[in-house]
């Protein structure tokens, strides 16, 4: 299998906004260094994401897919990371079943105050994303250029 050493992986990056969003505007203002090739997308709360929006970004060509939202018990609109992480459990079942890899999703809980856990997160995912190698699982080859 032949490797394409300037292939970069497409990262989608589903942040919530009282949290995660925030975390990741921190990283930025500390200077905090992350992959330019992740697609950060503000939702309103973790509970918010629609898992079909997930298998939609692998359609069109995401290879990772990583949900931040916050902490269990710290979520601004009470219990809306539970329902997140009982979504994205099923969904991970889900996507097993089509043989996509695990390791393409991710949960990830990260504050406001943690800018530099959400700058370490992006990069030890894009790392792990990247040995995997391109995903063509899901793939609509008419989304590519």
């Amino acid at each position: 299998m032949q490797v394409d050493k300037n292939w970069t992986p497409t990262i989608v990056a589903f942040c919530c906004n009282w949290c995660s969003y925030a975390g990741a505007d921190l990283s930025g203002n500390n200077r905090l260094s992350y992959p330019a090739n992740v697609k950060i997308i503000r939702i309103p709360c973790s509970c918010r994401l629609n898992p079909m929006f997930i298998l939609r970004a692998f359609q069109r060509g995401a290879d990772g897919v990583i949900l931040c939202g916050c902490h269990p018990g710290d979520c601004h609109y009470t219990t809306g990371n539970y329902y997140a992480r009982r979504r994205m459990t099923l969904l991970f079942s889900m996507l097993d079943y089509l043989g996509i890899e695990k390791e393409r999703t991710r949960v990830e809980w990260v504050s406001a105050a943690e800018g530099a856990k959400f700058a370490a997160t992006m990069n030890e995912f894009v790392e792990a994303v990247t040995a995997l190698g391109e995903n063509k699982r899901l793939e609509d080859f008419r989304c590519k250029q």
